[in-house]
């Protein structure tokens, strides 16, 4: 019998495009993990076909790749079309499925007609039979032959006939033996998981946890009395291998009852998430990680009926919930700062990533220490700010550090996944003693990123609120990386000028609501940045104003000393000025990013065995406290708009009393020479020097109206008291 499969694969899940929560949050993440079991299946089935040996497909590893068994490695014609999108938002997206394709089309199937040799074998010799009995029948002895030679061949083609009938009922009577054979064997396996069901419930054992539901509880290691060895080397008594699994890497004791794990030096062992350096006692239920892949589940029948008696509530735990624990001794739960149960749906979002990415960081970490890359990853959150956007989630990334030159680079998420792909790729050919497993070329390594790449270096806010009042901004900013610490400062400045770009520092308006219907003309200058970091080589800013589509960015600078001299201006127009507009100038910031090139082979000498995982993921929930550092520059986002709004209150204070005194200089001079009146056009020099443009041509309206009704005298006098 022949089937006909039509597969439809589903993409990878992005939830935070998406938006997807709950069930079809969950959803999206088995997708994505049935995705990368089929990618393992497909590189193994190509090593296959090129001639690799003792390469086993892992087609249980999901119930995806369980169904395509047959369609991938089977007796089976198989045809894939993968379709990808022209959209350069989904680069990653289409250089996985491209890379992906490319993989797939290497695997060769070969379709017979499905029968077994013994089925084979009783067709052929039936016909045969059939075409002997024909050949009696007919009395096609063939010609020229006498009457001797024809009985003769009938004797012989009778004896063939009779043979191939007991070659027949012989086949038949060896299957119903083989069949018996085949059951009997059944009733053994059955007895032996029997009496395997029966031992569980008296003898303490360790039971994996596995990421896919139906490959749990696969695999059982009994703890026998006294002391069970764990490791690689053969014969030891729990046998296990894969990375960071040392030959002797930890000893567990059973002892009147009693389960005690002690991990040798330099193992990795987590019991219930937190890190085991000498004795623990193990209870039932507890969670055991060896090494990095290997989770297990302490099963104790007499502790269990022990808590049991007592009361307590026992659950067997799962997959995701011992993830989520070793997550949280590590500090990733509760990193969004919100710890109560009223989480918000980016809160759940942001730690169901966190919790999927840790297992594959601590992975590519124990590959590049194996493989002596001399290379460390680390988990980090990227605030929206630190990204150039106004609002949003956190982002969840990826720092690779160089632990020999102590250069840094940013991966996201899906460039990390693609590399880990490839890490362990590079791992099996490690493995298989492969003489080639490390690429020659540079650009092939998983674990090498150019040092001339362009990294982040952090984020300025500039707040524009000074422009709606049509005043100035001067200021020394702190450049702050995604953990809040600075990395540097930032020379900006924002002054508003006329359409031909002439500065004006005099000018300003006591109410912003009368820059509506009017134009605007201001340029930004970004001047020179200083104490950056010693191993950038190069910067450069890049930003976008109001409704940009396109950064406008600076050219690269040298760093000269201890300053990046950018010298940078642009010049800004916006006629007229709308309500929304107006807005934006009253409440939000530009955002400038600041991206270097770093030196090759800068900075110290670092360790091979850099901090955990953690140190920046704490670094990150960290902010500054301090508004302004001893050195006065500015460092904190949101009070440094407060101090940007004070420093306009205090300039329009300034300009305020500067007009004050002109006019009591004027009065001055007005009482020395004796005089009654004021001249109109003294005032309006006055106010159009260092007021408002706009109530000083307002004020000359209203003058140029009096004059139509009334004498000089009288407008002079109207003109000082308005005044």
């Amino acid at each position: 019998m022949s089937s006909i499969n039509l597969v439809d694969l589903a993409g990878s899940e992005r939830s935070d495009i998406s938006g997807t929560s709950g069930d079809r949050l969950k959803e999206g993440s088995l997708i994505n993990q049935s995705l990368s079991t089929l990618g393992n299946v497909i590189k193994c089935l190509t090593d296959k076909t090129k001639g690799k040996q003792f390469v086993v497909a892992p087609y249980r590893e999901s119930i995806l790749t369980k169904l395509l068994k047959n369609a991938l490695g089977g007796n089976s014609k198989t045809a894939m079309i993968a379709t990808i999108s022209p959209a350069d938002i989904h680069y990653e997206e289409t250089l996985s499925a491209l890379r992906f394709a490319n993989k797939a089309k290497n695997i060769k199937t070969t379709a017979v007609v499905n029968e077994s040799q013994t089925d084979k074998l009783v067709r052929e010799l039936r016909e045969e039979n059939q075409k002997l009995l024909d050949m009696l029948r007919r009395g096609q002895m063939g010609i020229g032959y006498t009457e001797e030679e024809v009985a003769e061949m009938r004797h012989s083609l009778e004896e063939q006939l009779k043979k191939n009938q007991e070659e027949m009922e012989k086949m038949n009577n060896s299957w119903q033996q083989r069949l018996k054979e085949a059951e009997a064997q059944n009733k053994l396996k059955l007895e032996e998981e029997r009496q395997e069901q029966e031992r569980m419930k008296s003898v303490p054992h360790l039971w994996n946890l596995h990421e896919d539901p139906a490959l749990t509880g696969m695999v059982t290691h009994f703890i026998i009395p006294g002391k069970s060895k764990v490791g690689t080397l053969k014969g030891t008594e729990i046998l296990l291998s894969g990375l960071s699994i040392l030959p002797d890497h930890a000893v567990i004791y059973n002892k009147d009852g009693v389960v005690n794990v002690r991990p040798n030096a330099d193992a990795r062992l987590l019991v219930n998430g937190d890190e085991v350096r000498s004795d623990k006692m193990l209870r039932h239920n507890d969670r055991v990680l060896f090494g990095h892949n290997h989770l297990y589940v302490l099963h104790h029948p007499q502790d269990l009926a022990k808590q049991l008696r007592e009361g307590r509530s026992v659950e067997k735990p799962t997959y995701d919930a011992a993830q989520q624990e070793i997550a949280q001794h590590l500090g990733l739960i509760g990193i969004t700062g919100n710890r109560s149960k009223n989480r918000t749906q980016d809160d759940l979002l942001l730690e169901e990533e966190l919790v999927q990415v840790l297992p594959h960081v601590n992975q590519a970490n124990a590959i590049s220490q194996e493989l002596e890359k001399r290379v460390h990853f680390d988990i980090i959150l990227v605030a929206p700010q630190a990204r150039g956007l106004s609002e949003g989630r956190a982002e969840v990334c990826v720092k690779l550090v160089d632990c020999i030159s102590g250069n840094e680079w940013v991966w996201s998420k899906n460039k990390f996944t693609n590399r880990k792909y490839m890490m362990a790729e590079m791992y099996e050919h490690y493995m298989e003693g492969q003489t080639d497993w490390d690429a020659s070329c540079k650009d092939k390594d998983p674990f090498w990123e150019a040092s001339d790449t362009e990294v982040p270096i952090g984020t300025v806010h500039v707040y524009l609120q000074s422009l709606a009042y049509v005043i100035e901004l001067d200021e020394t900013l702190a450049i702050t990386d995604f953990r809040g610490a600075e990395q540097g400062y930032l020379h900006v400045a924002v002054v508003p000028c006329d359409d031909q770009g002439l500065e004006r520092r005099e000018d300003f308006l006591e109410n912003p609501q009368e820059m509506i219907g009017k134009e605007l003309h201001f340029k930004i200058k970004i001047l020179s940045a200083k104490n950056l970091p010693t191993k950038i080589r190069t910067c450069f800013c890049k930003y976008k104003v109001y409704l940009d589509d396109k950064s406008t960015m600076t050219h690269e600078s040298l760093q000269t000393g201890e300053t990046h001299d950018i010298n940078h201006q642009h010049l800004f127009t916006f006629n007229p000025v709308t309500k929304q507009f107006l807005s934006y100038l009253t409440n939000s910031s530009v955002v400038i990013e600041v991206w270097g090139k770093q030196e090759r082979g800068s900075g110290e000498q670092g360790s091979l065995l850099p901090s955990s995982s953690t140190e920046p993921l704490s670094s990150a929930r960290s902010s500054a406290s301090d508004v302004v550092g001893a050195n006065g520059h500015i460092t904190d986002g949101d009070k440094c708009k407060l101090l940007v709004e004070v420093s306009t209150f205090r300039k329009r204070a300034e300009r305020a009393e500067q007009i004050l005194m002109r006019i009591k200089s004027l009065l001055d001079e007005a009482v020395e020479e004796k005089l009654q009146v004021l001249a109109v056009e003294d005032l309006l020099k006055v106010l159009g020097s260092g007021s408002s443009a706009t109530l000083s041509r307002d004020l000359s309206d209203n003058l140029g109206a009096s004059k139509d009704n009334k004498g000089n005298a009288n407008v002079t006098s109207e003109a000082c008291s308005v005044q």
